[in-house]
């Protein structure tokens, strides 16, 4: 009986505390009614509103305003036009570090975040990690199924035209593990030897997409037996088989434009402690099949659909992690190369 008192006590605290971590930000003098962000649309802007937006305007009175679509250019003109409209913004993880070195986002309040457990690629000096999604290996069902990308590039046991993403940052990679590199050993990416591996199998490639929703199209339209997609376009639909062995994993995350507004800052610091509580992404990944960056997801999630997410033990284990840095840093040469790849298709 006295452990079960405790124990109720110590929940209340905790959620004490983070109620406090977020209505701080309204009980301050200054702290504005209404905050702007920009961000992706869809249903990954929907899962914004119904899991983070919700609970902190209830707590702190503080409207949200969503706009979509996101973009660096977008985050550069505010910055350089001195009119900062919004004080998030979402940003893939690359494009993070290319603001970074342009002068364009500030440093976030981590104290003032208060976060819950989250995994350390979310945690950057500039940069809250939200949400993952995944490159993954896709088939119809009936299809011969795939284990490796190795078995992606065996045309010969795995016939089909093919069909992956116009991205290098994406393609260079998975040809690389198609090639033997390990998961843990892929950056920094040997780009000579990326690109000799897709010459074995640009011929029998019929589709480079550059849209998420292209490559499910493809497979159910049975141009392509197997594609390259991103796994929140695939993990729901019955008509399509995957896996996540050898995916390639990424975040996005949300950073605040240079210059923004101080009060505001400080409050959209309560709206990004409300993005690290694990209850709360287990609401976004009802809306979209991502999950956020909280360590205890799969404990917050239903059991019976932790194998569709990205961050599950049994899934982000199996997969490599993207290197945005380096990406970044090497983004001109790769895109050279790339467009260089493509006249010769």
């Amino acid at each position: 009986m006295r452990r079960t008192v405790l124990w109720k006590a110590l929940c209340h605290g905790l959620l004490t505390m983070g109620f406090a971590a977020t209505t701080a930000f309204a009980q301050m003098g200054n702290a504005p009614k209404e905050l702007r962000m920009l961000e992706s649309g869809g249903p990954s802007g929907d899962s914004i509103e119904q899991a983070y937006i919700k609970p902190f305007t209830e707590k702190t009175g503080i409207r949200v305003v969503r706009e979509s679509p996101t973009s660096t250019g977008k985050l550069q003109a505010m910055v350089q036009s001195g009119k900062i409209t919004s004080t998030l913004v979402e940003l893939g993880a690359t494009n993070v570090v290319m603001a970074r070195t342009l002068g364009l986002i500030e440093p976030l309040d981590w104290n003032a975040i208060n976060p819950g457990p989250l995994f350390e690629e979310a945690k950057w000096p500039d940069a809250f990690g939200y949400q993952y999604f995944s490159t993954i290996m896709v088939w119809r069902k009936g299809e011969k199924p795939l284990a490796t990308w190795a078995d992606f590039w065996n045309v010969k046991e795995f016939p089909g035209k093919r069909a992956l993403p116009d991205y290098p940052s994406y393609t260079l990679a998975l040809a690389l593990l198609a090639d033997g590199v390990k998961p843990e050993e892929l950056y920094p990416l040997d780009v000579d030897r990326a690109f000799a591996s897709l010459e074995k199998i640009k011929d029998h490639v019929a589709v480079w997409w550059k849209a998420g929703a292209q490559a499910p199209q493809l497979l159910e339209d049975r141009e392509v037996a197997y594609s390259a997609a991103w796994s929140g376009r695939i993990v729901e639909n019955d008509k399509l088989d995957y896996t996540y062995n050898q995916g390639l994993l990424m975040l996005s995350y949300f950073v605040v434009p240079k210059g923004a507004d101080p009060a505001a800052k400080s409050a959209a610091m309560g709206l990004l402690h409300e993005m690290s509580l694990a209850r709360n992404q287990a609401v976004a990944a009802e809306v979209i099949p991502y999950t956020g960056a909280s360590t205890e997801i799969e404990a917050a999630i239903d059991p019976a659909k932790a194998s569709l997410y990205p961050t599950s033990e049994a899934n982000k284990k199996v997969q490599a992690l993207a290197d945005p840095v380096w990406t970044a840093t090497n983004a001109k040469e790769i895109e050279k190369r790339w467009q260089q790849f493509k006249l010769g298709l």
